[in-house]
């Protein structure tokens, strides 16, 4: 039997109503501090969502005393083993919105969303003819891994969705829509945005990619490449049957799932790369990021360079 890694990463979401929030977030930041826990939790008077790392004792405690509250009696954990922390840092910060849409008349998912999806169904569902699927994600989180099939919204943050539909999607009004999102709180107000706008059928995945993708039965069947996470580990495997790379590395065309930020720091931009043209071009998107004078890339290559010639010179020394 397999043994249990020390570490484990928790995933969760609840849209409850909480008083005096950022109050809230400032006694929260102090208890997973205490606890020893790392990671990012955001705090709106609409509920709490989080991804926080420990060890398996100190994510039971924070689980089981979130539990007692009544508010979140009910709310779902997803739960992955690791070998360590997944974030360097804890972060609880107070927001006007868990996930930004900036509508004026905002969304309460606990009275205006798409029916619920278990894994089952949405692969049931998935396969039938009359059905549109729509990715509730990121044009970056799309091009490293998706539902097969499914349309990749043209949108770098979720408050261009409201836009995009009415400009892309409104064509679908009369189809069944299956939307999905990495852990299911985009897809609570999307789905329920798009039944705002007309559309007659809506449906989500229940608990998003990260459920479907552990459920014993679907195994994470029909999702091609990897699930783009927002932590140290930036992707995870879902389809446990076969694994299908749908991204290309930026340089050389071949299929690649490495994500890798670019190595000037004024930059950042997020690509796919290949481990030889990491190397090759410095892990840099432009000639003008390969010869930015504070190249990470660079600056990490004559870091070592210089570790390796003072051990070198120490051995010659018989130090």
């Amino acid at each position: 039997m397999e043994q249990q890694k020390p570490y484990r990463v928790l995933l969760y979401y609840k849209y409850v109503h909480i008083d005096d929030h950022e109050q809230f977030a400032r006694e929260h930041l102090a208890f997973c501090k205490e606890l020893g826990l790392r990671g990012r939790v955001l705090v709106a008077e609409e509920g709490i969502n989080g991804t926080v790392s420990g060890t398996v004792e100190q994510t039971q405690i924070y689980m089981d005393t979130l539990h007692k509250d009544p508010r979140f009696a009910d709310m779902v954990f997803k739960i992955d083993e690791a070998d360590g922390h997944a974030f360097k840092k804890m972060f609880v910060r107070p927001r006007k919105e868990l996930v930004t849409f900036r509508l004026e008349e905002d969304i309460n998912p606990n009275e205006l969303t798409g029916k619920r999806l278990s894994p089952k169904e949405f692969y049931e569902m998935l396969q039938r003819d009359d059905v549109v699927v729509l990715d509730g994600r990121n044009t970056y989180e799309y091009d490293l891994g998706h539902f097969r099939g499914a349309i990749r919204p043209d949108v770098e943050s979720f408050r261009e969705f409201p836009q995009w539909i009415k400009e892309n999607f409104t064509q679908y009004k009369d189809k069944k829509v299956l939307t999905y999102c990495t852990g299911g709180i985009r897809c609570e107000k999307l789905s329920g945005l798009l039944l705002r706008e007309g559309f007659k059928e809506v449906y989500q995945l229940n608990g998003g990619i990260v459920t479907y993708g552990k459920d014993p039965e679907v195994k994470g069947q029909f999702f091609d490449g990897k699930c783009y996470v927002f932590d140290e580990r930036i992707s995870v495997p879902i389809n446990q049957v076969e694994h299908v790379i749908v991204s290309k590395c930026y340089y050389c065309g071949k299929p690649e799932d490495r994500y890798v930020n670019c190595a000037n720091p004024e930059c950042n931009r997020q690509h796919f790369c290949c481990e030889e043209c990491e190397h090759k071009y410095k892990r840099s998107c432009s000639k003008e990021c390969r010869e930015h004078k504070r190249n990470r890339y660079v600056l990490e290559m004559e870091a070592k360079q210089r570790d390796q010639e003072k051990q070198n010179s120490e051995v010659g020394a018989g130090v």
